[in-house]
């Protein structure tokens, strides 16, 4: 006889019922992770099958004008000459606009309801943030074209024209007629609205430093800027890098926002206070009435604002990496 067979009854269905949950619990974690992995791979196909029907629509231009269309400005849809160059530059100039100013107000937002709020203004403030992130973008850009632009014509262009716009080499980027549209207001506006987002991503994860660290470093004289430099910074510095890229990533792509206060001029200026395109924009504005060659330049901007957005994300992976092995090795 076995040992098995010599044990008590109760032992032996001990161990039964223990395999039998051994068993399960396995059958059950290859379900989980199926269920996961399946997850993963729609979000992939979904991605995939959105780009390549972009690439897939835009054939006709991109593998007839090849590389002239993304090097020529005009845009003629009446003789059939499609250029992206204009739609590109202004994407990637309102978004960089965008950034510049968002950043700086995130982080001081985040640094304030982290370290300096008192406990009750915290709460209204957060709320705040997250009800600005929640507003839809065509409300942005309502209060863009009604409010802004014409605050901005009166009062923000003409001065920016009358000073910087007389310096040497910096005056040709606010040299222009007060219009209120432009490339400048519409990354104005793209700032005000991603740095909820920044700020919402900044603050969870400073929240997340120990607070022993912290109060170790006030505890040794470190001022409240010390802490956050020395502490909170270096502690987080890759989320608050990868908060930035996630709102970059929302500028690139935002559409009604800037279509209502860009202007949707296809021209290139040296200006920010002349109109501009996007690609989003240019996409909303003529895809209804575009039908053939028209259609495919439209579906060619789309899959181009794909590769636009894959290589700004890319980027942040390869920076988070670099600064992953640099921590590392320090």
């Amino acid at each position: 006889m076995n040992a098995v067979s010599e044990m008590p009854a109760a032992t032996r269905e001990a161990i039964t019922h223990t395999d039998g949950r051994a068993r399960r619990d396995a059958r059950h974690d290859a379900g989980f992770r199926l269920a996961l992995m399946g997850c993963a791979l729609l979000v992939l196909i979904a991605l995939t099958g959105a780009a390549l029907a972009t690439l897939w629509g835009g054939r006709e231009v991109l593998f007839v004008e090849g590389l002239s269309f993304l090097t020529r400005v005009e845009w003629n849809p009446v003789e059939n000459r499609y250029g992206a160059l204009a739609p590109m530059f202004g994407t990637l100039v309102t978004a960089l606009i965008a950034i510049v100013l968002a950043v700086p107000v995130a982080f001081g937002v985040a640094l304030f309801l982290t370290e300096i709020a008192p406990p009750w203004l915290r709460g209204p403030v957060s709320a705040a943030i997250e009800l600005l992130a929640a507003i839809p973008s065509i409300i942005y850009g309502m209060w863009g074209l009604f409010v802004f632009v014409p605050f901005m014509a009166e009062h923000i262009t003409p001065v920016l024209s009358a000073t910087l716009g007389k310096l040497p080499l910096l005056g040709a980027l606010f040299d222009g007629p007060p219009l209120g549209l432009g490339i400048l207001t519409a990354g104005i506006v793209l700032a005000i609205m991603i740095v909820p987002f920044i700020a919402a991503v900044m603050r969870e994860v400073f929240l997340a430093v120990p607070t022993r660290l912290k109060e170790s470093a006030r505890a040794l004289g470190a001022t409240t800027w010390e802490v956050v430099w020395d502490i909170v910074i270096p502690s987080t510095r890759a989320a608050v890098i990868g908060g930035i890229f996630l709102g970059l990533g929302r500028a690139l792509g935002e559409t009604m926002a800037v279509t209502f206060v860009l202007g949707n001029a296809y021209d290139i200026n040296a200006s920010l206070l002349m109109p501009g395109t996007s690609i989003s924009s240019s996409i909303a504005n003529e895809f209804n009435e575009a039908v053939g060659t028209h259609r495919s330049a439209l579906l060619a901007l789309g899959f181009l604002l794909f590769v636009v957005t894959f290589f700004v994300l890319l980027l942040a992976r390869v920076m988070l990496r670099r600064l992953a092995v640099r921590e590392g090795k320090a």
